[in-house]
C-alpha cells in the first residue's frame, strides 16, 4: 500500500509527508490514521467501502467489496479506536461479533491506556437484536445497546440477560444521545462502521469529524444504496487528509471536517 498524498495541515507533527510514494509498514499505517491528540470530546470517525460505481454492498453485504488493503486498514482502525459504533441493521446483515485483535495490538493498546479491545455499541430504536447472535456469544467485552424508551421492555430484558449493557434514552436515539454515552465512558476515539442510515443521521446532525472511504476496484450495478442516506441532503465541507493506493487498484482516502482540519482538533469555533 503506497502513500500518494499526505496533508501536513492536519497532522503537522507527523513526518509521513516524506514517505509520499513509498510503501507503508504497519507502524506507518497506524501513524497515518492516528486520532488527533488531546481530544476534548468524542471524535467520530466513519469508515466505509464502496465500489467504483458507488455501491455500498454487493448482494447485501459490504464484505463482497473488501480487498486485502481495505481489510488491513479496517483492522488498523479498529485497533486504534476506543469504541466501535454500529447500527442494528448492519449487525444483523453482517453477523457482527465482538472485536478480536492480535496480541501485539492488545499490548500496544494497554500500554496506551486503552482497553485490550474496543467495545461494540449498537444503536437501535427497537432493541430488536438476537441475544443468541455472535454479538453476544463471540465477544470479549459485552456490547452496549443504546435504544429508545419506546422499545419493548421485554426485548431490553433479554439483551441484558445475554450480558449487554442497555442504555435507554428518551425520544429518538440521536447522535447526541449516542455520543453522551461515549463521553460518560470516557471514550473519545470513535469508529462508526455503519450502516448508511446511521451515517446519514450523524451527517445530518453535523456529528461526523472524519470519513475514511475505500473505493474498491470493481463495479457491481444492482440496487445497492450509497454509503450514507437521509431524508434531506446535508452538505458538509471536508478536507483531504491522505490518499493511499494498492497495486490491485484499491484507493483509500481519509477526509476531515473542514473546521477541524486547520488545527487537527475537534473544537467547534
Amino acid at each position: 500500500m503506497r502513500l500518494l498524498d499526505f496533508a501536513t495541515y492536519f497532522t503537522s507533527d507527523n513526518d509521513l509527508a516524506s514517505r509520499v510514494g513509498a510503501e507503508l509498514d504497519d507502524d506507518e499505517l497506524r501513524r497515518a490514521y492516528a486520532y488527533p491528540g488531546a481530544l476534548t470530546r468524542p471524535w467520530v470517525r466513519v469508515n466505509f467501502v464502496s465500489s467504483v460505481d458507488g455501491a455500498v454492498s454487493a448482494d447485501g453485504v459490504s464484505a463482497g467489496l473488501g480487498t486485502p488493503s481495505d481489510k488491513r486498514v479496517f483492522g488498523a482502525l479498529r485497533a486504534l479506536a476506543d469504541v466501535v459504533v454500529v447500527g442494528a441493521g448492519t449487525v444483523r446483515a453482517e453477523d457482527y461479533g465482538g472485536v478480536h485483535l492480535a496480541d501485539d495490538e492488545r499490548e500496544r493498546r494497554i500500554a496506551a491506556g486503552q482497553s485490550p479491545v474496543p467495545r461494540i455499541v449498537v444503536v437501535t430504536a427497537s432493541a430488536s437484536l438476537d441475544p443468541q447472535s455472535r454479538l453476544f456469544t463471540d465477544t470479549e467485552i459485552p456490547p452496549t445497546v443504546v435504544t429508545a424508551s419506546s422499545s419493548s421492555p421485554e426485548a431490553r430484558r433479554r439483551l441484558e440477560a445475554a450480558g449487554a449493557r442497555v442504555v435507554v434514552v428518551d425520544g429518538d436515539v440521536t447522535p447526541a444521545a449516542v455520543t453522551a454515552e461515549l463521553e460518560r465512558a470516557g471514550e473519545r476515539r470513535v469508529l462508526l462502521e455503519g450502516g448508511p442510515g446511521l451515517f446519514g443521521t450523524f451527517l445530518d446532525d453535523d456529528a461526523v469529524d472524519e470519513i475514511c472511504s475505500t473505493v474498491s476496484p470493481i463495479a457491481v450495478a444492482g440496487s445497492a444504496g450509497r454509503i450514507a442516506h437521509s431524508e434531506h441532503a446535508s452538505m458538509r465541507a471536508m478536507n483531504r487528509a491522505h490518499v493511499l493506493a494498492d497495486d490491485d487498484g484499491t484507493l483509500l482516502t481519509r477526509w476531515v471536517r473542514a473546521r477541524d482540519a486547520a488545527t487537527g482538533q475537534n473544537e467547534v469555533p
